[in-house]
């Protein structure tokens, strides 16, 4: 059986199927897990137009996916790079909760369901970013 494995993951075609096919499922449940502790429903938001709600859940979707394309650079297998891309998940939450804590003048997802762009924005770059200084450290 690991003959047969070996030899399809050295396929450079079905080897990238394998890495883009756990990675979709994987960033499909990341977001659902964003969708979880926001106190707005991401997708119920962005279908009413909240443009402020979907620049924050694009830059989730981009820093799940750069967290994935970090750990895919720098491990072997597919199960090491859902590891490691899974760690970086957990810390993007932490940032998350962070952005949250450490801006007091105001709540974050109120803000955001309100359909306030500059917050959207800057929740989108904060996710952007941290996801690159967490991808940089991944193993």
């Amino acid at each position: 059986m690991n003959k047969e494995v070996d030899y399809m993951m050295n396929n450079i075609y079905l080897n990238t199927l394998a890495y883009f096919s756990v990675a979709v499922v994987a960033l499909l449940v990341f977001l659902f897990v964003f969708n979880l502790i926001t106190k707005y429903n991401d997708w119920d938001e962005i279908k009413k137009g909240n443009v402020a709600v979907a620049m924050a859940t694009s830059g989730k979707i981009f820093g799940i996916c750069n967290l994935f394309r970090f750990a895919i650079l720098n491990n072997d297998t597919v199960l090491e790079s859902v590891a490691w891309a899974s760690f970086g998940f957990v810390l993007l939450l932490v940032a998350y909760y962070l952005f949250e804590l450490l801006t007091p003048y105001f709540k974050i997802d109120e803000e955001v369901k309100n359909g306030n762009k500059a917050v959207g924005l800057i929740s989108m770059v904060i996710s952007i970013s941290v996801s690159y200084v967490i991808g940089a450290s991944v193993a």
